[in-house]
């Protein structure tokens, strides 16, 4: 890079982007001036909560959201854009290994001038051998081959047995659709009319980019990918697990699917098709669509498959091909799709390339700097009480018998928690990163991780291992390991502060700890036993009143119109909706343990039970763009933050003891016998 560029990208990586100066918080932590006093809490709890800031919020031309979780990002950016410049202005004899490494991948991602000079040079032997596949073993080869893995109508991944949890293995998804979800496809909404139109246009337009000047072949692509969906499962079904843990053999594979050559694509991607002296076994998700997508496969002519090849590569790529290809896709994906006005910056899109490849490398640099002892240690202690106010729920719940109630201790306390940043980080010394080359770097990158998780394919589960890395805004439970995991990225303010009020701490980040607890209890967390097994630990009569107390929050949350026509999903939200219900009960009782006994400060006329529940509806203080609200309806677990703040606190009673105004006639105002007590 020429050095008047590096200058312009280091000036680049200091300036602050506008908006990005958080918001002041009382010493104690609550932000006083967004609630708004006009709407009663019970007639909207977030908007009492959030409403005077909602009146006046808006996304960034270069985001989907705003709110709390953008402010928590853009302080991470900040911090991350510091340590890249850092990387970037240092003479390369002071950089480690690693950081060298990082360097360059950055560097080579923000070098437009050379990627636009470059052309489509990097990738030509690719998009030459798309063109030369001549038979379905071609085509499936070049599916999963790592180097080139592209979008197919089946995915392959390494993930823990769900019944062996001290093993791994092969995991085989329905895949191969360029709109989100089947019901992009399928749906009757005017809405998703027009996306579907603007789909068949971004499929003419990248396959033209590809040198296919032909709206018929486009067309014929799209009818395919309809074809996939009609396949697919609805995402309700997707998530439940015992549906989709079906264990087969390769042969067996073969003889429910015939029409896929599933041993040139599992040898492609380097999967040996025997485990010692068996044959190697598969984990096959939406067994009843794989006869159908294979039978599709072999049924779809070669050209269309190349075609269909073409542009789900380009489109895989799109960020490191020049702009033509970056902004057609981003045209479609980011402007149609999801309601984002502009792309992000190119030096912020750089950082978040070094976390999807490099993730511990960069997490390695971030906590050092950003996440002190001390701050790992409060968490900690936050995860404890919780835990303790889960262990003494679950001793006298009424609704559930001694046995299970036995079992549901073992697998509380048998859960691991991970704070802020692994024990053992990735070691990348294997890692190639040519300077100047960036679709080696990535491909090698991607081949790299491949390879990592291949190599212990037949070997014990690594339970060291983290499956987001450490700057990242966002938390999970992982049922098959039975554990817990809080990055430090999303252990900063105002999620948690070190310095806050109990009240605050318990009822942002402390919510959210117990949200991911109650995963552990949740309509689907609860198959899984103390050691990640899948298998059924509860009496038929407390899995009845489980179920009946379940099913009454899937009716309720299937109530909540989030656009004109478009309902809440309940049985899709309802492990998310659990969580979160149980989660802000058990973090109230938290708050309760760490008071020890003593009466928490009234302040600014709140008493701490009113600032933990109003600090667990500003965690949720948020817009999205609607083309991004959509989607979530559609396809994700979670439900959309309005109607996740309200649905939860009607359900506790603890809420209506602190706000005691609320009364039967509001809006969320639920009679005693109607809520749903879980814990």
């Amino acid at each position: 890079m020429k050095a008047a560029a590096l200058a312009a990208l280091l000036a680049a990586l200091a300036a602050a982007a506008p908006g990005t100066t958080p918001p002041q918080y009382p010493p104690w932590g609550l932000s006083l001036e967004y609630l708004d006093a006009s709407v009663a809490p019970g007639e909207n709890f977030f908007r009492h909560a959030n409403g005077l800031w909602l009146r006046t919020a808006t996304i960034p031309t270069d985001r989907r959201v705003a709110g709390v979780n953008l402010e928590v990002q853009r302080a991470n950016e900040a911090k991350l854009r510091a340590i890249v410049a850092s990387l970037v202005a240092a003479p390369a004899a002071q950089l480690s290994d690693e950081e060298r490494k990082l360097r360059d991948l950055y560097l080579a991602f923000v070098d437009t001038a050379a990627i636009e000079a470059a052309g489509l040079t990097p990738v030509a032997k690719d998009l030459e051998r798309i063109a030369a596949l001549a038979s379905p073993a071609a085509v499936a080869e070049f599916m999963a081959s790592p180097p080139t893995h592209t979008d197919g109508p089946f995915d392959y991944a390494i993930i823990v047995d769900e019944k062996n949890p001290g093993a791994y293995i092969v995991n085989l998804t329905h895949s191969g659709l360029g709109l989100p979800d089947r019901d992009y496809y399928l749906r009757a909404d005017p809405k998703l009319e027009a996306t579907r139109a603007a789909y068949r246009k971004y499929l003419t337009d990248m396959l033209a980019l590809g040198g296919v000047h032909d709206a018929a072949r486009a067309a014929a692509v799209y009818e395919l990918e309809l074809r996939i969906a009609r396949a697919h499962w609805p995402a309700e079904d997707r998530r439940e697990v015992e549906k989709t843990y079906n264990l087969m053999s390769l042969s067996q594979l073969e003889q429910l699917a015939p029409g896929f050559p599933w041993r040139a694509y599992l040898g492609a991607a380097g999967v040996p098709p025997a485990a010692g002296s068996r044959e190697r076994r598969l984990d096959v998700a939406e067994k009843s669509a794989f006869p159908k997508l294979a039978a599709l496969f072999a049924a779809t002519p070669l050209p269309v498959w190349r075609d269909y090849l073409t542009v789900h590569y380009l489109h895989e790529h799109a960020h490191y091909l020049p702009k033509e290809f970056d902004g057609t896709d981003f045209a479609f994906y980011g402007v149609i799709l999801r309601g984002q006005k502009q792309p992000l910056p190119r030096e912020l899109r750089g950082i978040q390339l070094l976390d999807e490849e490099m993730g511990e490398a960069l997490g390695k640099l971030y906590c050092a700097r950003y996440f002190p002892p001390e701050a790992k240690a409060k968490s900690e202690q936050l995860v404890n009480n919780i835990l303790t106010a889960f262990a003494q729920d679950l001793t006298t719940l009424e609704w559930m018998s001694p046995p299970t109630r036995a079992k549901a201790l073992a697998k509380l306390h048998a859960i691991r928690t991970k704070i802020g940043y692994p024990d053992q980080w990735r070691d990348y010394g294997t890692l190639v990163i040519p300077a100047g080359d960036l679709i080696g770097a990535v491909r090698n990158a991607e081949v790299f991780e491949w390879q990592r998780q291949l190599a212990r394919l037949d070997g014990p589960v690594d339970r060291g291992e983290w499956l987001m890395t450490p700057p990242t805004n966002n938390d999970y439970y992982a049922p098959d390991r039975n554990e817990i995991v809080f990055p430090a990225g999303s252990l900063q303010p105002p999620f948690f502060d070190a310095n806050a009020d109990d009240a605050i701490n318990y009822g942002e980040i402390g919510a959210t700890i117990g949200h991911e607890i109650s995963h552990a209890f949740d309509d689907q967390g609860a198959k899984f036993d103390a050691t990640g097994r899948l298998s059924d630990w509860w009496t038929d009569a407390d899995r009845r009143s489980f179920e009946a107390r379940t099913a009454r929050l899937v009716k309720q949350y299937a109530q909540y119109q989030v656009l004109p026509g478009l309902y809440v999903n309940g049985r899709l939200t309802l492990g998310e909706n659990i969580a979160d219900v149980a989660g802000l009960v058990m973090a109230r009782k938290g708050y309760q343990i760490a008071l020890g006994g003593h009466p928490a400060p009234v302040l600014d006329g709140l008493t701490g039970e009113q600032r933990f529940y109003l600090a667990f509806a500003q965690s949720y203080r948020e817009i999205w763009t609607e083309e991004l609200l959509r989607e979530a309806v559609l396809s994700d677990p979670h439900t959309p933050d309005e109607y996740r703040i309200n649905g939860a606190v009607r359900n506790d009673a603890g809420w209506y003891a602190a706000f005691p105004a609320v009364k039967p006639g509001d809006a969320y105002y639920l009679a005693p016998e109607e809520r749903v007590s879980l814990w």
